[in-house]
């Protein structure tokens, strides 16, 4: 603006904005010195001192904040990096993996998902983009023999119906992959004898996901029962049973299950009560049942009840069924007390709770201990045992025992008579204890 036509109106203007910006600059200014002081004065956030040993694979051990009257944490997670992992290849995309056994992998330590195999080729490349497999790592059940080619996998996890367990274990072994394989591990003794067999042959392990021998909860029972904590066991009662609806699904025809409840979820409380007492039974006297004119039991059966008679005189009842509310418990009666386990053989959600006379009063206690996920647990142990070549917990054996108690029990419940067991079990029928998280 030219000075000789700048009016009074026009100059207080333009010097009330200079002085405006003079003080704001100077208030900025002052603004920033404060807050450098205050930088300097406030203390600082720091690491505390932790151990941090040299090894990937053991756990940063923090500095202690917990009083002694909590629960303490148990150590910090110690996760291999990806590529240090056992490499997986899932085969069968149906509830079991879709549900639990996909979604556990992206929990693993030791353990991750590097293929996946599926008859069904939209499922498969739906499956694949959402957990980000490879599609070179896809395969088919006629292209599943090519898993040998990929350096990849180390492991192939069968989730298939009972029936195909055996012929996809057999023909994996060949590809010189180790084996994980659901329960039951097939439908009968002989299989699974030919399974553990084709393994051998073929140097590679082979290990049957019983989730339950890597749970928590039902491991603490365990160390109680065999401690005598509550004095010897002498009785067990144990039911596993829920409801069906479909009378199309596979677990309903024979050819594909083998059979009905009792291999599907009475497997459990059979498998569950020698785990715990650690001795195999004697003797087995078994009843079958199926509601006459039911769809769902024209081929497998509804309900089996039976006892097992152990070599310490310990009793153990057990009981399943496919057509009532579900109810997954047993307990565990003592001389000087007892323990009872609810949600025993679900997936989370289990309770443990103890019983003891002290004086003139009942003494009850629920055990609190953190959950785990078992589909990670044990598929952790499994990557633990290949990289250390260690023989697993839950090996081929394991399974081959089941199946010949549940042959025991369906020929019971079919003459009526108990059947004594006098085939001899090599003995140690499991492998080292697993070293899982405190």
């Amino acid at each position: 603006m030219d000075a000789e036509h700048l009016s009074r109106k026009d100059f207080l203007s333009l010097t009330g904005k200079t002085v405006a910006l003079g003080v704001a600059g100077t208030l900025a200014a002052n603004g920033l010195l404060h807050q450098n002081v205050l930088a300097q004065t406030r203390p600082r956030a720091v690491s505390p001192p932790a151990k941090i040993p040299p090894g990937v694979d053991e756990p940063i051990v923090l500095e202690a904040w917990k009083s002694d009257v909590d629960q303490q944490s148990g150590p910090t997670p110690t996760p291999l990096p990806p590529d240090h992992r056992i490499g997986y290849a899932v085969v069968g995309l149906g509830h079991l993996a879709l549900e639990e056994i996909l979604p556990a992998l992206s929990s693993c330590e030791k353990s991750r998902l590097v293929a996946l195999v599926s008859g069904s080729p939209e499922k498969l490349k739906k499956v694949a983009a959402q957990y980000g497999v490879a599609p070179q790592n896809c395969y088919s059940y006629d292209t599943y023999d090519q898993l040998k080619n990929n350096p990849e996998v180390d492991v192939i996890y069968i989730v298939l119906p009972n029936a195909l367990h055996k012929d996809y274990v057999v023909r994996g072994a060949k590809t010189g992959k180790h084996i994980l394989c659901e329960k039951p591990m097939a439908v009968s003794s002989k299989e699974c004898e030919e399974m553990i067999s084709a393994c051998n042959a073929a140097n590679v392990k082979l290990m049957i996901a019983y989730r339950i021998q890597y749970q928590p909860h039902n491991r603490k029972l365990r160390e109680f029962v065999q401690n005598k904590t509550f004095g010897v066991p002498k009785l067990i009662e144990a039911c596993n049973s829920q409801s069906s609806a479909n009378p199309a699904h596979w677990r309903h025809k024979k050819a594909l299950a083998g059979g009905g409840a009792l291999p599907d979820i009475g497997l459990y409380c059979l498998n569950t009560n020698r785990f715990i007492l650690g001795e195999e039974p004697i003797e087995v006297f078994a009843y079958q049942y199926s509601t006459p004119g039911n769809p769902l039991f024209t081929e497998v059966e509804e309900l089996m009840s039976w006892q097992m008679r152990f070599p310490s005189g310990v009793i153990a009842s057990s009981s399943t069924d496919y057509n009532v509310h579900e109810s997954r418990r047993y307990r565990v009666m003592c001389e000087k007390g007892w323990l009872n386990m609810d949600k025993a053989y679900a997936y989370k959600g289990q309770k443990l709770t103890t019983a003891r006379a002290e004086g003139k009063m009942e003494r009850q206690e629920e055990i609190g201990l953190a959950e785990t996920n078992q589909f990670a647990a044990e598929m952790d142990h499994f990557s633990d045992c290949i990289l250390k070549n260690k023989r697993p917990f839950t090996p081929g054996e394991e399974g081959l025992q089941d199946h010949i108690l549940m042959e025991a029990i369906y020929q019971s419940a079919k003459e009526g008579r108990p059947v004594k067991l006098t085939h001899k079990v090599n003995q140690p029928l499991r492998g080292p204890e697993p070293e899982l998280d405190a």
